[in-house]
């Protein structure tokens, strides 16, 4: 894993896009605060850049640097839950403009996976991650499912879990500044 994780890490920080698996299905990646590689991303994905991705951090910590107020709720949601769970943001921060979403919020998720957990301590920042698909066409189950356009497309392919089979997508919530949580995916 140690040479994934440095291979990875060289080509986001060169404005890279990277293939890699993480704690739900495998992921398109970009350093987070790269304008141009969040580009990348949608221009490899064929999608509009007003549809917002989501974030990867590796802890609570790290969550505080792209978020001015982290509702105290979301504690209580990563304590209770049993699935990964992506939680939207208001008043998103230090990110490329172009990966926040027109309301200012931005979807971030603290993994329950090693390989992006370490990736994103030694990048020291939050990485993208969006399906490894096309815009509109269905989420790849495992590695073997991944269109060749979109292998083809980034700068590295984490050589890491080929041949696991993926879970599903993260649960997404939208917990506002206001007090207002609403379940956007289960």
């Amino acid at each position: 894993m140690h040479n994934e994780i440095k291979n990875a890490l060289e080509a986001l920080k060169q404005g890279g896009i990277i293939l890699y698996p993480t704690d739900t299905v495998w992921g398109i990646g970009c350093d987070a605060t790269n304008a141009e590689a969040v580009s990348k991303i949608y221009k490899l994905k064929q999608r509009i850049e007003t549809k917002a991705m989501i974030c990867l951090v590796a802890d609570d910590r790290m969550l505080k640097k792209y978020v001015k107020k982290v509702p105290e709720v979301a504690q209580d949601i990563f304590e209770v839950a049993e699935n990964p769970v992506t939680i939207i943001y208001d008043d998103a921060q230090n990110l490329a403009s172009n990966l926040i979403a027109s309301d200012n919020t931005i979807a971030i998720r603290i993994p329950d996976d090693e390989f992006c957990y370490q990736l994103s301590r030694k990048l020291n920042g939050a990485i993208v991650s969006t399906s490894a698909n096309k815009s509109g066409a269905s989420t790849p189950k495992s590695f073997k499912e991944i269109p060749q356009d979109i292998l083809k497309g980034v700068d590295y392919v984490v050589n890491l879990h080929h041949d696991k089979k993926m879970a599903k997508p993260s649960s997404i919530i939208k917990l506002g500044n206001n007090g207002i949580v609403k379940v956007i995916r289960q």
